[in-house]
């Protein structure tokens, strides 16, 4: 199955907002946070932030890709897995992770030092391996780099 959630980033819901509302206390704001246990969010692949929009943005015309161009390379992405693999990089197995993530040697020191930085398990090393091997096929590209492993580093920087 696939799950999308989303909570607030204190328990007032404007941590971080541009407008400064909130009052809660750094002990607050912690207590809040550690309701989600780790185990729970080791398990989750992409973890972000995703801060308010100012509201000249959210009146603005959006800019970037069209759903219809997102959804075009993400099915030409999972056509490469499938071709690769025979299934979706999601499923891969650690011995799978092994052979088809491998990054390259700047990538492997990268991961090397996320691992010690942001104290990353054995779990959350294969999720970020499978990640990466995700955005480099999003990008066509046959072999994992180390900006694809900075790419899926970050998607792991929740602050929690």
């Amino acid at each position: 199955f696939q799950l999308i959630a989303a909570m607030n980033p204190c328990p007032c819901g404007y941590h971080g907002h541009y407008n400064g509302k909130c009052h809660c206390t750094p002990d607050q704001i912690s207590r809040y946070r550690s309701k989600i246990s780790g185990p729970l969010l080791d398990r989750i692949d992409i973890q972000i932030e995703v801060p308010a929009v100012l509201q000249e943005d959210l009146l603005g015309k959006a800019n970037g890709e069209t759903s219809v161009e997102l959804q075009a390379r993400v099915e030409v992405a999972r056509q490469r897995q499938l071709t690769r693999q025979e299934k979706s990089n999601a499923l891969l197995s650690v011995t799978e992770i092994d052979a088809l993530c491998k990054p390259d040697a700047q990538g492997e020191a990268l991961l090397q030092q996320a691992i010690s930085r942001l104290n990353l398990s054995a779990r959350a090393y294969h999720r970020v391996l499978k990640v990466a091997r995700t955005i480099a096929d999003l990008e066509g590209i046959k072999s994992i780099e180390v900006k694809h492993i900075a790419e899926a580093v970050q998607y792991r920087r929740l602050n929690f």
